[in-house]
Order: structure tokens, then C-alpha cells, then sequence
């Protein structure tokens, strides 16, 4: 009950900026409703996406929020840990534990609310809702920004006090993991080598299986395989952040 209750505490504190202040969330939506009415549009009318567009579209835009989220959500660890707050904070009984999970339920929430207002408003433009599909992609999409998340704030706790490696590592892996991905266009065509690269990408399976998904293909090996990766990126964030934090900053 102790850890729980601990939990909630980080929860609400870590909530409480973006209860305050809800036209930050929508900001942060910005790019994404860009892609989803402005470059969405251009591919709708495709055949060699491999499927529906909108369904093939809609997943790589959510998995574009995943990592400019939750993997920037060690930024707020960072500045606390900078500005002297953080350790006012390890000074408290709060479970190091609770301090992790209280800060990554508040990435689960922001990722859930942006993910259903983007597919909410990428229905009327053409995107065929699959619900039971559509949901366990939410499921397997925040369980892959949780673990994101964990991993971010173990980069910021690395990164502390100086900041320089965090903003580095994030700016050098965000883009090349997208683009690896075949988020925005498909891979098949590309050269052996990227390929091959797109091949070693985690991500690049997490992209498939919300695809495959969200045309309700709970059967085909894209959902073990995204699954899986979605499962192992979680395991590791939460075991490293665990570590991270009950180590001390």
C-alpha cells in the first residue's frame, strides 16, 4: 500500500504542470495533425502501401509520437535534477521505485489522450476503425512508450549534471529510428543495406505489428514480432530505471 500510494503521489505531482497548463499537450500534437491532414492526403490515394492507407498511415504517425514523447520525457528528470528540485525529493520516504513508475504512468496517460484524439480525427478523413484492433494497438503502443520512457529518464540520470549527453543521444537516435522504421514510407524498395538496417530496428517491428493491428490481423507473425520487441524495450527501461533510481542520483 506504501508503494502505491507513493506512486499516485509522483503520478499527480508529475501531472499537475500538464492539468494546468493542457495547451502544452495540445502543442505537442502540432507536428503529428501536420503529417496526419497535410502529408496523410498525398498517400491516401497509393496502391502499393501494402493495405489500407489510412491504416498503414495512422500507426507510423502514433509511433512518431511514441518516440518524440516519451523518449524526451527524461527532459523534465534532467531539469529537476540540474535545478536542485530532485533532490529534495530522494530526501523524502518516497519509494526510488515509485518515483519511476509514478513518472512513466504519467507518460502512459499523455500517450493514451494524444493517441485517441489523433484517431478520432483521422476517422472522417478515411481511417477505417478496426475497434478491437485499434485498442490492443494502443495497448501495444503504450507499452512500448513506457518503456521509452523509462529509458529516457535513465539517460537523463546519466546525463546529470551537465545535460550535453542527453540531448545528444536523443537528437542522433530519434530521426534515424524513425527513419529506419518505415514510418512515413516503406522500406521494401530501398537499397539491401537499408534494408538490412531497417531490419536491426526494434522499432521497425512495433510499425508493423500496429499496422497489422489496425486492420484487425491479430494472427499474422507481425504482431508476435512487434509484441515481443514492444515487451523487451518496456522489460529493459523498467530494469534499468529501477536500478537507476534505487542506486541514488
Amino acid at each position: 500500500m506504501s508503494f502505491v500510494r507513493d506512486t499516485v503521489t509522483v503520478f499527480e505531482r508529475e501531472m499537475a504542470p500538464t492539468w494546468r497548463n493542457p495547451f502544452g499537450l495540445l502543442f505537442t500534437m502540432v507536428q503529428p495533425l501536420l503529417f496526419l491532414y497535410l502529408f496523410g492526403p498525398v498517400l491516401s490515394g497509393s496502391t502499393d502501401l501494402g493495405g489500407a492507407p489510412w491504416e498503414w498511415f495512422v500507426p507510423g504517425i502514433l509511433i512518431m509520437m511514441c518516440l518524440s514523447g516519451p523518449m524526451m520525457a527524461g527532459y523534465t528528470l534532467l531539469v529537476e535534477l540540474i535545478g536542485g528540485s530532485m533532490e529534495r525529493m530522494l530526501v523524502t520516504p518516497l519509494s526510488r521505485t515509485a518515483m519511476l513508475v509514478g513518472r512513466t504512468l504519467k507518460e502512459f496517460v499523455v500517450l493514451l489522450a494524444q493517441g485517441g484524439l489523433l484517431i478520432g480525427l483521422a476517422i472522417p478523413l478515411g481511417l477505417d476503425l478496426h475497434l478491437p484492433g485499434v485498442l490492443t494497438g494502443l495497448a501495444l503502443l503504450i507499452v512500448f512508450g513506457v518503456g521509452l520512457g523509462a529509458l529516457s529518464f535513465v539517460l537523463a540520470i546519466v546525463s546529470a549534471p551537465g545535460g550535453e549527453l542527453f540531448y545528444a543521444v536523443t537528437q542522433l537516435t530519434v530521426f534515424p529510428l524513425l527513419l529506419l522504421s518505415g514510418v512515413l514510407l516503406p522500406v521494401d524498395a530501398g537499397p539491401a543495406w537499408l534494408q538490412t538496417a531497417a531490419a536491426l530496428n526494434p522499432v521497425t517491428y512495433i510499425v508493423e505489428a500496429e499496422r497489422a493491428l489496425f486492420t484487425g490481423a491479430f494472427t499474422t507473425p507481425a504482431v508476435l514480432y512487434g509484441t515481443l520487441a514492444a515487451t523487451a524495450v518496456a522489460a529493459l527501461g523498467l530494469t534499468l530505471g529501477t536500478r537507476a533510481m534505487r542506486r541514488g542520483i
